[in-house]
């Protein structure tokens, strides 16, 4: 299935294919777990990718299916990097991953502008707590 001969870093391929702004970033992708490479999970950056090997990952709202074509020499230009790879499921609104849910805002988001004295002062009269104290 996949051509004999030298292979390159998974990380180093997906960064020059042009997946991944960043280098580092590619290989968090690699490291988490959330990278199939023929079907079967890789966990380390350092995998060697060959040509004719398939490598399914998610990437933002997408699970990108992708074909390697041929090796990296460096990070081109993206119609360089697009000579790379076969895109086997291209991304479309139809396939996209549902967004996240609306959950619990995190701690320190705010909804609006900072509130001002007044608002501090009908929350507190809210609370029972007596201002001063």
């Amino acid at each position: 299935m996949t051509e004999p001969g030298p292979g390159q870093r998974l990380d180093k391929w997906l960064w020059g294919a042009r997946f991944f702004k960043t280098r580092s970033l590619a290989g968090r992708q690699c490291e988490g777990g959330r990278m199939r490479v023929d079907g079967a999970t890789v966990t380390k950056a350092h995998f060697a990718v060959r040509p004719g090997m398939v490598l399914t990952f998610v990437q933002g709202r997408h699970v990108r299916v992708i074909k390697v074509l041929a090796l990296a020499e460096r990070r081109g230009p993206a119609a360089e990097a697009q000579g790379l790879y076969a895109d086997l499921d291209p991304p479309t609104r139809d396939n996209a991953l549902p967004a996240p849910s609306g959950g619990p805002m995190p701690a320190g988001a705010r909804a609006g502008p900072r509130p001002t004295k007044r608002d501090r002062r009908a929350v507190a009269a809210l609370k029972g707590d007596e201002p001063g104290a």
